[in-house]
């Protein structure tokens, strides 16, 4: 059976589609030159809440009887990890790449300001901020993902908004994690300009979804 990957880009109120993310930087030409099916949709580019972004990102869920295997990265891992937990039936695997710090103040704070000079109300950069380890989500939730396999995709070399401790902190709480071979994040020019960098996270990804 063919693999079945759906990526979701990272991002947050910020110019940011599934092309720029996957596209261009060569990840979605190279998971499908491996016979991966890849789903790989825009997220809201101005969602005023996470449970808008499930609800537009699971239509590629919803009429599927599985299995799929997710790659959220950065902020994306949010939607990714809500998306699991909403379709238990379909998602199988779930691998979170280079998760975007969300139980630092510093970090936290950035973000709200990047936010709101977005053109984001207040309000809604409270809630999108509002979480655990991860920015939308409990850690409880978090902890609820023993059912599938899950693994982690640090940033390398680590940065104030993809911070190690992130890493770290959902290995100890998803038990039967692993973590994979790291990597810069896919738009960064670091990523950009390493065929390198390329090869390892098409290969660590193909690996992982199948």
């Amino acid at each position: 059976m063919t693999a079945t990957a759906l990526l979701v880009h990272g991002g947050l109120w910020e110019a940011m589609d599934a092309d720029a993310f996957w596209g261009t930087t060569g990840i979605h030409e190279g998971l499908t030159s491996y016979g991966v099916e890849v789903l790989a949709p825009d997220r809201p580019q101005r969602a005023t809440g996470w449970d808008i972004e499930v609800e537009a990102l699971g239509e590629q869920l919803a009429k599927r009887a599985g299995p799929v295997r997710i790659v959220g990265a950065s902020n994306g891992c949010t939607v990714a990890v809500l998306l699991a937990l909403k379709f238990p039936e379909v998602v199988d695997r779930l691998l979170l790449a280079w998760p975007a710090t969300g139980d630092d103040a510093a970090a936290n704070e950035r973000a709200r300001a990047g936010l709101v000079n977005r053109g984001c109300p207040a309000d809604a950069a409270e809630r999108l901020l509002t979480g655990g380890i991860l920015r939308g989500v409990t850690d409880q939730e978090v902890a609820a993902l023993t059912r599938i396999r899950v693994a982690v995709l640090p940033s390398v070399p680590e940065n104030p908004s993809h911070q190690r401790k992130t890493v770290d902190a959902l290995l100890q709480s998803i038990r039967g994690s692993r973590e994979l071979a790291g990597c810069p994040e896919p738009p960064t020019p670091a990523f950009r300009n390493s065929a390198q960098y390329l090869d390892q996270l098409v290969r660590t990804i193909v690996e992982f979804v199948n």
